[in-house]
């Protein structure tokens, strides 16, 4: 049967929206109970079993929900894949888990934090969503981790109540990542035949995992890395907490934008195996036209509302979270064009070797400038060294997409939505300086900005825009017949 690459966004964004609003329940709350340092210890021992969840994943989840992708059709096919993929995936997890025992589980520092987080790399061994996004089947995914995120804000607000509960946060964490990688098991047997072990070539797939796996290292590198390195060459792990809580509000926003390349990459890499390039070719145009609509508007509504957003939002004491949101705010667009270049094309066409040079260039700049940087800067020099690295990864996946895609025409699709944030930016500038800070101020600004923005685009008579609107039209009017 096939997919609708609307209703799977939809289900995807859904999700993503979730958890936009989840960050905004949870974080005032927990910045006020825990404290910088303690979400600054949270931080950097959850960057420290990333890494080995990363280890020992290597790059299967990407290379399964491609190989899946490509024999959606085939049930034998993609059990035989299934079940190769996922045995790999577990040998090498318990292969990284004990790594992670020896050397972090046995020491001294944050020994029992690193103790509950064996659970986190358990829950990932038994990790199949990468199954159901090579099939395209999201609203099984969503709906899981829908469930799983709203108990997981229940608990926090039930059971973390001091300082002192920072083992309670980390286990709230650790079982929404077990039970939730669990849960997706119960639909396993409709998808899946039985497969005799000796049909099975596990170790064929560990090459190609390992052409994935680079590539995803060089990533770590300017994400986990920041944090980690942050909190190592800063005594202040209070740096580590104001570089995390700008962080995550700027990615909660960016997983909107990206949201369109988990849908797009196994269906990108279903048209690529049946040679329809005219249809990837349209496909790319609208996820490029997708990043510019929504990352502009945003990158100019953090640097008009950060300073009055940070305070109310964070508590006293945070003021620092609202410089480093203004700086690392491009990454909005510099990630999500990279999104479309490399995880929605370069990836799913089988083209990881360009892939992986521009995320490694971006890991070598990153390195440096943080080595550089943070020593005098802090979590500031963190956040230059992010962007810098962004802009560089983009460069290189542009200039390698150059002769399937006019990159020129791919920037002027830009220009309506420049220019309307400009204006909105403008205005909400104007008016922050007429009204009182408070949150009223900010939901002011916020609902005219976006208005303005809107009838910008509909005075430049944006077709991408208009596009939208004709979709809403027709659905609502098929609906009405139906």
């Amino acid at each position: 049967m096939k997919k609708s690459l609307t209703k799977n966004y939809i289900y995807n964004l859904i999700y993503q929206i979730l958890i936009l609003i989840v960050p905004f329940i949870t974080i005032p709350y927990i910045s006020r109970v825990l404290g910088a340092e303690n979400i600054g210890i949270y931080s950097y021992t959850i960057s420290i079993s990333a890494y080995f969840i990363l280890f020992g994943s290597l790059g299967i989840a990407l290379y399964g929900q491609r190989e899946i992708a490509f024999f959606q059709k085939d049930k034998k096919k993609y059990s035989v894949v299934f079940w190769e993929v996922l045995i790999l995936r577990i040998i090498t997890m318990m292969i990284s888990l004990v790594l992670f025992y020896i050397f972090f589980v046995r020491g001294k520092q944050y020994q029992v934090y690193y103790r509950i987080l064996i659970i986190e790399i358990i829950g990932n061994c038994v990790d199949t969503s990468w199954f159901f996004q090579g099939l395209e089947e999201f609203k099984k995914i969503v709906l899981r981790n829908t469930i799983i995120k709203i108990i997981s804000v229940i608990s926090i607000f039930v059971f973390v109540k001091t300082k002192d509960d920072l083992i309670i946060y980390f286990i709230i964490y650790v079982l929404s990542v077990l039970i939730g990688n669990i849960s997706l098991w119960l639909y396993i047997p409709k998808y899946i035949k039985k497969v005799k072990f000796k049909e099975m070539k596990i170790f064929r797939h560990l090459k190609p995992t390992i052409s994935l796996f680079i590539p995803q290292i060089a990533i770590q590198v300017y994400t986990l890395l920041d944090r980690t390195m942050v909190g190592a060459i800063i005594e202040n792990k209070s740096e580590v907490g104001f570089y995390d809580q700008s962080q995550r509000i700027i990615k909660v926003i960016l997983v909107i934008i990206t949201s369109m390349g988990t849908v797009m990459m196994p269906r990108v890499a279903n048209k690529f195996a049946n040679g329809e390039k005219e249809k990837i070719q349209e496909y790319m145009k609208k996820s490029f036209n997708m990043v510019f609509f929504i990352a502009f508007p945003f990158i100019f509504g953090v640097l008009t509302v950060s300073k009055l957003f940070v305070p109310i939002f964070f508590g006293p004491g945070y003021d620092r979270v609202s410089e480093l949101m203004c700086v690392i705010s491009p990454i909005l667009l510099l990630i999500g064009l990279s999104n479309v270049t490399g995880m929605q094309y370069l990836l799913p066409t089988k083209r990881q070797k360009e892939f992986t040079i521009s995320v490694i260039g971006g890991a070598v700049i990153n390195f440096s400038l943080n080595m550089l940087l943070i020593k005098r800067l802090g979590a500031l020099g963190a956040s230059i060294g992010t962007v810098i690295a962004e802009t560089t990864v983009t460069g290189i996946q542009l200039y390698c997409v150059r002769k399937e895609f006019n990159i020129g025409r791919i920037l002027a699709l830009s220009k309506n939505y420049i220019v309307s944030g400009i204006i909105m930016y403008i205005i909400c500038f104007v008016i922050q300086s007429r009204i009182s800070n408070n949150l009223v101020s900010i939901i002011t600004q916020v609902c005219i900005g976006g208005t303005v923005y809107f009838l910008c685009l509909i005075a430049f008579k944006d077709k991408f825009l208009f596009e939208i609107f004709q979709r809403i039209k027709s659905k609502l009017l098929k609906n009405k017949r139906a």
